[in-house]
């Protein structure tokens, strides 16, 4: 395009003003502008200008030519000439108003006294102020001429430079090179690409994977102090709320499950007010963060399937919906600054991702302090947000029923020594993730609440009972029948193991089932003498002395012994017709709203558990009503080893029963637990329940101040996202502060170590002064050997006893020490002298054993009714 210069340039300064040469024809630009203006000097009308130009290049100015000094002798002809100056010095200025943008203020102001002397412009003495007026729009001219003549100079290198761009090889980003190979066979596989200024080019990918991406080093021709800096947010203090309308509102409408989870948030809303109260007044009102908080719950979502809101109302699970409504109560609460996400929409809009298909990371800060997940918004959000999930990752919490222990956690360890699972493999610290039950100290207990009764309630219900009244834990009817695939046989073992002659075990291929006649009431033992082979089609089978029953057949037996001494309720799910799989004994009340089914438990003296499901919130529930809890005890546990309902989960936890919280933490008189294979222990355990007299029971970590307690402590102590203190290196002894020559002291029964209170305690939490020392014996895990001693095993004390220091105080005999990724490690061989020191942070395990070795095993006290804080924890 041709310059503003071009068209008005003076061939020097000492030239009349007004020989003004006009040049030829312009060459045509590759750049397009199209200017509107409107009268009055300075006015803009609209701009539309090619984004590839670095400078707002102007719209074509009117030529003035055949202008020669005869024409301004005259006084007519001399105010036409002025006119038309004035006309030019107008558009001049227009134009000098956009070149002025870029920092060209001096010529800005220069035009703008122009213009102000034009304004001011008097009849007397027309040829002198002309003249005056022309040098000004002589000089005027250079100056222009000069800033364009740079502007187009840059344009020019950097057109070369984007064309021209060479891939650094830099020894300190070495997959740069890869990665623009890949970008040009791959960037528009995403529109997230060009939404960041990806165009084809060499330059755009440099551009792209240097400031947007991290894998290229930075470009010395760009403009790095143009990044914006982002002030990190001022701190607020979190207060208290009693009032939960805001909370419902944010909840959302449109599934039945969210109408499920408001109504649980609005019925427990007095208990969450007064337990609010109540631990207002134990902090002693310190202060506390409020914390943005992103709530996505991924289970919900329609991209993940949703399989549960359609069930709400037909006897499905609900125990994931109870925890949730709690946990976005506990939050809001608490008094953080709370958005829910029920969907991949709105995941996104949230979070700022970039359009496209999650390829590209977010460029800006995270928005938020913390965000609560699952598995599947967890997976939701490695889709969208890129590589900022790995960048941002130590803020997510993910909610996670049965729990992730960290062999299973740590992706490389997982894949080489076989404990990849569909679930596992995030590289999380494994106290993110977050569980029902307090039954993986690996990771962190959220748990759920309970309705807790005043006195009041607990004296009516007491009086009310009904001594033979028995309510079954089941409200689909699938859980009261058999399965017919071999898949769902493993389920229905676990299920209903409980025939009274004996039982049926799948093998492993030909879909034979061996039985032989029980001894005394106990599972039969395998032996060839009875071997029964059945088709995949057939139902599942229970044995006896004299053949083969159903399992259905099986089932009601039991339920008949049961109905001997007391009368069984059911609350199973039915449309129109009595489910045929609930025996016709079985007074069947249909899916009841949740204050009838209290007033049922209220009653009834026993809630018995058929063995599934596993660890949900309603055993809990009845006993906080007063109700005993039977349940079956599995012989052998089941885990992910020999059960199909565990496979695929990333755990190797054995359960030893229906719920072993409620068998280890709360047990008898609540809780029985009997192996229903050997009936007289079953039948025993009938005439107790009757005899006993309960009074309702929740323990402390289940009740609204509870969890607020518990959620408050870990929101203001887990940081996940700061760096560790460092610590003493893992092989090596050194001085320590204070007179000691250790930080470790001997307990007084010489079985462990405790921290030496003279010896100054790196940043932990828990706090040091909790832990206790303890070794394992060989094939024990540090969850054994802790909870042996009513301890807790604290995965956070690991780093501080994974050192030689520690070995040499327990007096362990090392022929020689190695680092190693090991799940066991820190352990020690007695018989072959070896000792094993973690190189892995994230393998350190409690979960975790080995026929091998013993372990080291840092142990923690709590506080009475809440297993996840230790004594000094708030």
């Amino acid at each position: 395009m041709t310059s503003l210069g071009g068209q008005f340039s003076a061939k020097r300064l000492g030239d009349s003003p007004f020989t003004i040469r006009t040049e030829g024809k312009s060459q045509r630009s590759d750049l397009a502008c199209n200017c509107q203006f409107r009268a009055g000097v300075g006015d803009w009308g609209t701009h539309r200008f090619s984004s590839s130009s670095s400078i707002t290049q102007g719209c074509r100015l009117p030529v003035l030519s055949q202008l020669n000094k005869t024409q301004l002798l005259g006084g007519l002809e001399s105010r036409g000439v002025l006119r038309k100056i004035s006309d030019m010095l107008e558009v001049i200025m227009k134009r000098i108003d956009v070149l002025s943008k870029m920092g060209n203020t001096s010529d800005s102001r220069r035009l703008d006294e122009l213009s102000s002397a034009i304004n001011r412009f008097q009849p007397a003495g027309l040829v002198e102020r002309i003249q005056a007026i022309a040098q000004n729009v002589s000089n005027m001219a250079v100056k222009v001429e000069q800033i364009l003549q740079n502007s187009l100079a840059a344009g020019r290198v950097r057109d070369a430079v984007s064309g021209q761009c060479e891939i650094p090889k830099d020894p300190r980003f070495p997959d740069c090179p890869s990665k623009v190979d890949w970008m040009r066979a791959r960037w528009t596989s995403d529109p997230c690409y060009a939404f960041y200024g990806v165009d084809g080019s060499d330059c755009s990918f440099l551009i792209y994977l240097s400031e947007v991406e991290w894998f290229c080093p930075p470009l010395s021709w760009r403009n790095h102090t143009s990044t914006p800096t982002y002030k990190p947010r001022g701190r607020r203090q979190a207060a208290f709320r009693t009032d939960i309308t805001a909370l419902l509102d944010q909840v959302g409408t449109g599934k039945e499950s969210l109408s499920f989870m408001k109504r649980r948030i609005r019925r427990l809303a007095s208990q969450w007010g007064t337990a609010a109260h109540r631990l207002d007044h134990k902090l002693r009102r310190p202060w506390r963060d409020q914390k943005k908080i992103l709530v996505h719950v991924g289970f919900l979502t329609e991209e993940s399937g949703d399989v549960f809101s359609p069930k709400v109302l037909k006897g499905g699970p609900l125990g994931e919906m109870v925890q949730w409504a709690d946990i976005l109560t506990a939050l809001y609460v608490l008094g953080h600054n709370l958005k829910i996400s029920v969907s991949v929409k709105e995941l996104q809009g949230f979070l700022g991702v970039p359009p496209g298909r999650g390829s590209c990371p977010l460029t800006g800060p995270l928005p938020f302090d913390l965000i609560y997940t699952d598995y599947h918004g967890l997976q939701q959000m490695k889709q969208h947000m890129g590589l900022s999930l790995k960048r941002h990752k130590c803020h997510i919490r993910v909610i996670d029923t049965f729990g992730t222990e960290p062999a299973y956690n740590h992706e490389e360890y997982a894949t080489l020594h076989g404990y990849r699972t569909n679930w596992g493999y995030w590289n999380l610290n494994t106290k993110q993730y977050m569980t029902m039950f307090p039954h993986t100290p690996d990771n962190s207990f959220m748990g759920f609440v309970s309705e807790e009764l005043n006195d009041t309630e607990k004296e009516n219900i007491q009086r009310n009972k009904v001594s033979n009244m028995a309510v079954v834990y089941g409200k689909e009817a699938s859980m009261w029948k058999a399965s017919t695939s071999l898949g769902g046989a493993s389920a229905a073992f676990s299920f209903f193991p409980f025939s009274k002659a004996g039982i049926c075990f799948p093998s492993s291929h030909s879909l034979a089932h061996k039985c032989q006649e029980p001894r005394d009431g106990t599972v039969p033992s395998l032996t060839e003498d009875h071997l029964i082979t059945v088709k995949k089609a057939h139902p599942v089978l229970l044995c006896n002395q004299f053949g083969v029953h159903s399992a259905l057949q099986g089932k009601e037996k039991f339920l008949q012994i049961l109905h001997r001494y007391m009368e069984i309720h059911g609350t199973v799910y039915y449309e129109t017709q009595r489910p045929p799989e609930v025996p016709a004994f079985v007074k069947n009340h249909g899916l009841l709203p949740q204050q009838e089914l209290q007033q049922l438990l209220r009653k009834a003296k026993l809630f018995i558990g058929f063995g599934f499901p596993y660890e949900g919130p309603a055993p809990l529930e009845a006993i906080a009503n007063g109700c005993i809890f039977l349940q079956p005890k599995f012989r052998p546990p089941h885990s992910s080893l020999n059960h199909e309902f565990f496979r695929g989960k990333p755990t190797s936890r054995e359960v030893s029963s229906q719920h072993p919280y409620a068998e280890q933490y709360i047990g008898k008189p609540h809780v029985i637990t009997v192996d229903y294979n050997h009936s007289q222990e079953f039948d025993a355990a009938i005439h107790e329940i009757m005899r006993a007299r309960v009074e309702p029971y929740l323990p402390y970590e289940y009740t609204c101040e509870g969890m607020l307690e518990r959620v408050h402590a870990y929101i203001q102590h887990q940081d996940f996202c700061a760096p560790e203190a460092p610590f003493t290196p893992t092989n090596v002894s050194k001085s320590w502060p204070g007179s000691s020559s250790s930080p470790f002291i001997s307990l007084p029964n010489a079985t462990g170590l405790a921290w030496a209170s003279n010896v100054t305690a790196p940043p932990s939490w828990p706090p040091l002064s909790a832990l206790l020392l303890l070794v394992s014996e060989e094939g024990e895990s540090c969850i054994a050997k802790c909870q042996n001693h009513g301890l807790i095993c604290e995965p956070a004390f690991f780093r501080f006893v994974n050192n030689k220091e520690a070995l040499a105080r327990l007096e362990v005999q090392c022929e020689g020490i190695e680092s190693e990724m090991n799940h066991v490690f820190p352990a020690f061989s007695v018989v072959r002298r070896e000792c094993g020191l973690q190189k892995e942070p994230l393998l350190f395990s409690c979960a975790g054993f080995s026929s091998k070795y013993r372990r080291l095993c840092p142990c923690r006290d709590f506080r009475k009714g809440q297993v996840a804080l230790c004594r000094d924890c708030l």
